[in-house]
C-alpha cells in the first residue's frame, strides 16, 4: 500500500508541475531575475510583453520551474558549457525564452555605487556554495543577444555561504559604480557540496537616486 502511495504522489506532481518546485533550489529576487518574475506574473497569463513572448517561446512549465536554471555538472565550468547568446538559460533549450534579446524585459531601478546595498536571492534549497555577480560592460545592448564578452572580468560581488534568512539569501554589497541606464546583472550560484550551479538574469536601470530602488 505504502508503494502504491508513493507512485501516485509522484504522478499528482508530475502532472501539477510542483515537482520541479521541489527539486529546484532558487533565483534572484532583488533585483528580481527574469524567470521569477514572469513566474510571479503567471505563466497562465503573464502580463509583460517580454514574459508573454518568453512564455510563448518555452511553454509554461518552465516558469513553474523557475527554480532550476541550472547546469548539474558545472564545477566552474560555466564558460566552456554556456554557449554564447544563451547565458540566461544557461543553455538550457527548456528556459530559451529567457535569452530573447529586447529592449522591453522589465528593469529594477539600482542606485551605482551603493555600499552597503540588500541583494537578495530567494531560496527553495539551500546549499554550501558561492555567489558571484557580473554586470554588463558599458554600451550593452539589451537588443543584442548576451555573450560572455558583454559583462565585466571580474564579478562585483563574491560571497561564499551567505546568510539564509526567511528563505533567501541575504548578500550585502556595493553596486557598480560608474554605471548608468539599462544594464544586466548576471548571478553564479556554484554550489560547493556539489558540482552544480545555478544562473539568472537581472534587468537593472542604474541611477543615483537611492530612493528610486525598487524590488517590484
Amino acid at each position: 500500500m505504502g508503494r502504491s502511495w508513493g507512485v501516485v504522489a509522484v504522478m499528482v506532481l508530475c502532472a501539477s508541475g510542483l515537482l520541479g518546485i521541489v527539486r529546484g533550489h532558487g533565483s534572484m529576487e532583488d533585483p528580481i531575475s527574469r524567470v521569477y518574475r514572469c513566474r510571479l506574473e503567471n505563466p497562465e497569463r503573464p502580463t509583460s510583453p517580454a514574459c508573454q513572448a518568453a512564455v510563448a517561446l518555452s511553454g509554461t512549465q518552465a516558469f513553474y520551474d523557475w527554480n532550476e536554471v541550472n547546469i548539474p555538472n558545472a564545477a566552474g565550468r560555466h564558460r566552456e558549457l554556456i554557449p554564447d547568446g544563451q547565458l540566461c538559460s544557461a543553455g538550457r533549450f527548456k528556459f530559451r525564452g529567457l535569452d530573447l534579446a529586447r529592449s522591453d524585459w522589465i528593469a529594477t531601478p539600482l542606485p551605482s555605487g551603493a555600499s552597503s546595498f540588500p541583494f537578495r536571492y530567494i531560496a527553495t534549497a539551500a546549499h554550501l556554495g558561492f555567489f558571484e555577480f557580473y554586470v554588463t560592460r558599458e554600451g550593452y545592448q539589451p537588443t543584442v543577444p548576451l555573450k560572455w564578452a558583454d559583462l565585466e572580468e571580474l564579478p562585483f560581488i563574491n560571497v561564499t555561504n551567505p546568510p539564509l534568512v526567511s528563505g533567501s539569501y541575504q548578500i550585502t554589497g556595493t553596486t557598480p559604480s560608474g554605471k548608468s541606464g539599462s544594464h544586466l546583472i548576471y548571478v553564479i550560484w556554484q554550489r560547493t557540496d556539489s558540482p552544480e550551479a545555478f544562473y539568472s538574469c537581472s534587468d537593472v536601470y542604474f541611477t543615483d537616486a537611492l530612493s528610486l530602488h525598487s524590488t517590484t
